[in-house]
């Protein structure tokens, strides 16, 4: 999209009279700046205070490092809003504990018909984001197919939400605590392409790799803008996945990693620990038994995702 081209009218549909889109990105939208859709979920939910705030921000830097606008989707008196201002995030990133749903398509009208903040996960981000008409979304890691899973059948509605929803997802892979081949064997049967930029494995979320070959490579991110491009422009109903992998110097070593994260789901196990508080209990687990070391690997790739889905947004706006 060139300069001072207006951007695509939200999608019709009830969603976007709820939407509350924040001056900035409305501004950038209409002068054709490619935006970036963020969760808000690792905000209240994913890190503790001052680092969920602290990662908020470096998200929308690396964002308008890469010349786009950042746009953080969070619920809050009925409105979804895309884009928070500085007081709006602390103001999300204080909330008492307790105090801010987690807001996926399955409770999407229970978090809009209550006062207060919801954070979106990544399943509620993608629809807001698509009703406002953004077409690239950054998180950390995908949500998946949970070890266990034959038995659970727990299962993460990102998946679903990926074979729904128009939208360059970029992120680290699955993460850790899930079986990622059976996500990668989901992701397939649903028909969503998995393209990892700069190497032939799948990112292992804290570890570089995960062991397992990705269905899609591409060398740079150039050429996973062009085939982000490609996909949504053949129209299809569902999304794509573009996977990064965490910066190296920031990376745990896959055995590492791989120790943790059984052990941590072992703890669970034996706790009795299931449903929404699984992951979150699960990430902090295994930020215990590193000494923090995955607690830093996490906000590193985090910020990472962010940078390339600005880039990636750049490219696709500058070729409309």
């Amino acid at each position: 999209m060139s300069p001072g081209r207006a951007a695509p009218a939200p999608k019709p549909g009830a969603m976007a009279s709820r939407l509350e889109v924040f001056r900035d990105v409305e501004v950038a939208m209409a002068a054709g700046r490619p935006t970036v859709a963020l969760e808000s979920t690792l905000i209240a939910h994913g890190l503790p205070h001052p680092q969920n705030l602290d990662v908020a921000l470096a998200c929308g830097d690396a964002i308008r490092e890469s010349g786009g606008e950042p746009a953080t989707i969070a619920i809050h008196d009925g409105k979804v809003h895309i884009g928070l201002d500085d007081r709006q995030l602390l103001e999300l990133a204080t909330a008492p504990a307790g105090s801010v749903m987690k807001a996926a398509r399955a409770s999407l009208a229970e978090a809009l018909d209550r006062a207060g903040w919801s954070a979106t996960t990544v399943s509620a981000t993608m629809i807001a984001a698509r009703a406002a008409g953004i077409d690239v979304f950054a998180t950390g890691g995908i949500g998946g197919v949970h070890r266990g899973a034959s038995r659970t059948f727990d299962i993460s509605s990102d998946l679903e939400e990926l074979a729904r929803t128009g939208m360059a997802v970029v992120c680290a892979g699955p993460k850790s605590i899930l079986d990622a081949a059976l996500t990668l064997e989901y992701l397939e049967t649903r028909g969503v392409p998995v393209v990892t930029i700069g190497q032939d494995d799948l990112p292992g979320f804290y570890a570089r790799s995960s062991g397992l070959r990705s269905p899609s490579s591409v060398p740079d991110v150039a050429a996973a803008a062009q085939r982000v491009r490609t996909h949504l422009g053949l129209g299809l109903r569902g999304g794509i996945l573009v996977c990064v992998p965490v910066p190296e110097a920031d990376a745990l070593p896959e055995a590492v990693a791989s120790a943790a994260t059984d052990e941590a789901v072992a703890g669970a196990e034996t706790a009795g620990i299931r449903g929404p508080d699984l992951t979150p209990w699960l990430l902090a687990r295994v930020g215990e038994l590193t000494g923090g070391a995955s607690i830093r690997a996490n906000t590193a790739l985090i910020v990472n995702n962010a940078r390339v889905a600005g880039q990636i947004a750049a490219a696709l706006a500058s070729s409309r």
